[in-house]
């Protein structure tokens, strides 16, 4: 028999060494299509029978599309392995691959640091305020004319972790450093020593409690517009809200409104519900800062990123496993 094959979908930008090292293991092969309809035709064709595993990367959406129930049938039977480069998975259909018995990795701390780094840096520039006088610096007029209202100290200010996961848990960390108070809510109350001195409260508790809320947890059926009119109500009026993890964990028009409506006085977002596309609401809002999802866009970040990944492709040859699975498939 032949080498297993390892289907690469997306690219390598940084650990190239590390990539090519996996040929001495498997043919390491990528498809021609450049659209969703001629990779399912691929599929279809046969074209990668005896591929054991896939590497794949967020932007390679843009050929396969999202892997949903359609595309993971199509899949050759020897697939086994799906390798998602990114902490966030809602592009794959977890339980559809589950039910095919392919198992599926992600990255899930080597992110964290970089994403918690953006997250505090919204947090701080929506709290002061800071982007109504960079806009109008840029027009040629200082701070504004009239000069925008006072910002917020961080210090002092109860910040709600939605989702302390390791990304939430860093972020806590560097919360620590401005003196804020930690709250947050998980569907499980974590340890002692996990929890770091945050205090577990209940999601309505985050909401009505917060000064400032951070929206960390996963996307899939359960959290989508998880944020969203009857949310907003019970917050605080002045509330300033972050997001960095997948901008349909809330309700961008909501959001808008509340926005609109001096519910939330200020708000950073690194994620958005149709990315690229941004709600006209809040690129016409000089309150809302905006960052192209650039959580992890680092060297560092994306180098770790990529060896994390290559390692799950070489476990799964080697060993015929992964390092690690989603959450979903711990106890499949």
């Amino acid at each position: 028999m032949g080498k297993p094959k390892v289907l690469l979908l997306g690219a390598i930008d940084h650990a190239h060494e590390s990539w090519n090292s996996l040929s001495s293991l498997a043919d390491l092969v990528a498809p021609e299509a450049r659209s969703r309809a001629d990779f399912l035709a691929e599929c279809s064709a046969g074209k990668f029978d005896g591929v054991v595993a896939t590497y794949r990367t967020f932007a390679s959406v843009e050929i396969t599309g999202v892997f949903d129930a359609e595309l993971v049938k199509l899949l050759p039977e020897s697939l086994k392995f799906i390798c998602h480069n990114g902490a966030g998975y809602d592009q794959v259909d977890v339980h559809a691959c589950s039910e095919r018995g392919i198992k599926v990795s992600n990255v899930p701390t080597a992110v964290d640091d970089a994403t918690a780094d953006v997250n505090m840096f919204l947090i701080l520039g929506a709290l002061r305020g800071f982007n109504t006088s960079m806009l109008a610096l840029r027009e040629g007029k200082w701070r504004g004319h009239p000069p925008p209202p006072l910002g917020h100290d961080p210090e002092g200010k109860t910040l709600g972790i939605l989702g302390m996961g390791g990304i939430g848990r860093n972020l806590k960390k560097k919360a620590d450093a401005f003196g804020m108070k930690v709250v947050y809510h998980n569907r499980n109350k974590l340890s002692e020593e996990l929890a770091g001195g945050a205090g577990y409260v209940s999601f309505e508790t985050l909401l009505s409690d917060s000064d400032v809320i951070s929206l960390n947890l996963p996307l899939n059926k359960n959290t989508r517009h998880l944020i969203s009119t009857k949310e907003f109500e019970k917050m605080k009026k002045g509330v300033v809200i972050v997001n960095t993890a997948r901008g349909a964990v809330m309700d961008e028009d909501a959001l808008v409104k509340a926005l609109d409506a001096g519910v939330v006085w200020s708000c950073g977002l690194d994620v958005y519900e149709e990315e690229p596309k941004v709600h006209p609401g809040l690129v016409a809002n000089p309150h809302v800062m905006l960052v192209p999802h650039m959580g992890t866009w680092t060297y560092e970040t994306q180098l770790a990123m990529e060896e994390w990944n290559i390692g799950n492709v070489r476990a799964a040859l080697e060993k015929g496993k992964l390092n690690n699975v989603v959450p979903e498939q711990a106890e499949v």
